[in-house]
């Protein structure tokens, strides 16, 4: 399995849920502070097998975007998750 973290901006916030959870994905919603998007953001936590990371990366490009020119729309974090258990 592999975890994506996915900080997004809040305003992309509602429609990439909703179009990961179509495409059958589960996702964890963290409110989030920092300075990697400088506005205000969410960080998302996916589970997935190997195989799915790019189109997960391929539905975040779609659904995110920058709020200024010199801006990215998502900073996107892969690691592998050696435990997953639902409980």
């Amino acid at each position: 399995m592999k975890l994506i973290y996915a900080i997004i901006h809040e305003k992309d916030a509602g429609l990439v849920i909703e179009t990961l959870f179509e495409h059958g994905y589960t996702v964890t919603r963290m409110a989030s502070t920092g300075g990697f998007l400088r506005l205000g953001n969410v960080t998302l936590l996916i589970g997935v097998e190997p195989d799915k990371v790019p189109a997960v990366i391929a539905l975040l490009k779609e659904c995110c975007t920058p709020t200024h020119p010199n801006q990215y729309a998502a900073t996107i974090f892969v690691v592998d998750m050696p435990v997953y258990r639902k409980q």
